[in-house]
């Protein structure tokens, strides 16, 4: 079993994280989640989860209909103190989906100023996955700018792009594409969408 780090932030498109989260744990690994405080905002809205200060972890799995019993962490962003934020703890990769262009410039920028930069700044100095599923359009030039420091830095940029060659009928289908490439680039297993010509 692996462990990985999500980081759900304040970009539209929280459901690609919750899931990342979901698939990651329906395949048998552990999962931390972070919310950044925005991110905690956007997730209620675009999808009626609201994170309470306790029980959080019942609440994420009652949402998603998994068991009780996932390997599910949910971790307070202020939480700097979490094993997370320390190289010695054993993630196996981060993964910020969706990432704003503000976290983008923090972590290209070196700030670390809470638990979800800390992770994916450690995931970088410990040469570890960081994916990063930026989910912005248009791009600027200094959205480019931190995206191409970030991927000169070792993290891969995934970008919240569905395909149509699959011929997507509901939502659900364009988000499990995006969710899908993400957790290709991890190595991990899933069915989220039928691969071309097979």
């Amino acid at each position: 079993m692996k462990h990985y780090v999500i980081v759900i932030t304040g970009a539209s498109g929280s459901v690609y994280g919750l899931r990342a989260v979901e698939q990651l744990l329906v395949s048998g690994h552990a999962v931390s989640l972070i919310a950044t405080p925005t991110g905690a905002d956007v997730m209620a809205y675009e999808t009626g989860l609201r994170l309470p200060d306790t029980a959080a972890k019942e609440t994420v799995l009652r949402f998603l209909d998994l068991s009780p019993d996932a390997p599910l962490r949910v971790v307070a962003d202020s939480d700097l103190f979490d094993a997370v934020a320390s190289g010695s703890s054993a993630v196996d990769g981060v993964i910020v989906i969706p990432a704003s262009m503000g976290f983008i410039g923090s972590v290209s920028s070196g700030l670390g100023a809470d638990l979800a930069e800390r992770a994916a700044d450690v995931a970088l100095k410990e040469h570890r996955p960081l994916l990063v599923v930026p989910r912005e359009t248009p791009l600027s030039l200094v959205h480019l700018r931190n995206l191409t420091a970030l991927a000169e830095a070792g993290a891969i940029i995934v970008p919240a792009m569905p395909a149509f060659y699959q011929r997507p009928e509901t939502l659900d289908d364009m988000v499990n594409f995006v969710v899908g490439k993400a957790l290709d680039v991890l190595g991990v297993e899933h069915d989220l969408f039928p691969r071309w010509r097979e």
